[in-house]
């Protein structure tokens, strides 16, 4: 386990007991990814590590527009703390702590073209039954794939693609 994520856990257990006791997990996770964005950018990464930047401007600054004052007292706490570079750990671990408190995969399914709306909802549905939660997807489009999808849900990756499916033929035949 990488130290970001050992420094990111404790944080991101707290912002979400914090989130999931006042029912504001929605807005947590809004604030979160868009602190994370801010401080995994380099030109940010740089002035929030100016020392003459003061701990109250940092956190101003990774917190959006209209945060409560539980988030901002949160990203304070992660300014004293030094711990803003792990703010991309602690979203990424805090969207992890949601979406399995709320039955949620969450799923990447990237194809070798854009897929229609049906294509779209047909893979949803299949991918619900098979999980018995609900779905959320990300689609990307990736040309070397060939043909067909890959489907990354997590600990479950389903390669549907030609290169896939190609790669497994050769090593059948080399093997």
């Amino acid at each position: 386990m990488s130290k970001s994520m050992t420094l990111a856990r404790p944080y991101a257990r707290a912002a979400y007991i914090a989130a999931r006791d006042d029912g504001q997990t929605a807005q947590w996770s809004q604030a979160l990814a868009f602190a994370a964005h801010v401080a995994g950018d380099p030109q940010a990464a740089t002035l929030l590590g100016d020392p003459r930047l003061t701990r109250e401007d940092a956190a101003r600054l990774v917190a959006p527009e209209g945060a409560s004052e539980a988030m901002r007292n949160f990203f304070a706490l992660l300014t004293a703390n030094g711990r803003l570079a792990v703010l991309p750990e602690i979203s990424g671990l805090f969207e992890q702590a949601r979406a399995e408190s709320e039955h949620i995969v969450r799923a990447t399914i990237t194809s070798a073209s854009a897929m229609t709306a049906g294509e779209l909802e047909s893979i949803k549905a299949a991918l619900k039954r098979r999980f018995g939660r609900e779905v959320e997807v990300e689609t990307a489009v990736d040309a070397s794939l060939i043909g067909g999808a890959v489907i990354d849900a997590g600990e479950v990756v389903i390669d549907g693609s030609l290169r896939g499916k190609l790669q497994r033929l050769q090593n059948a035949l080399a093997g």
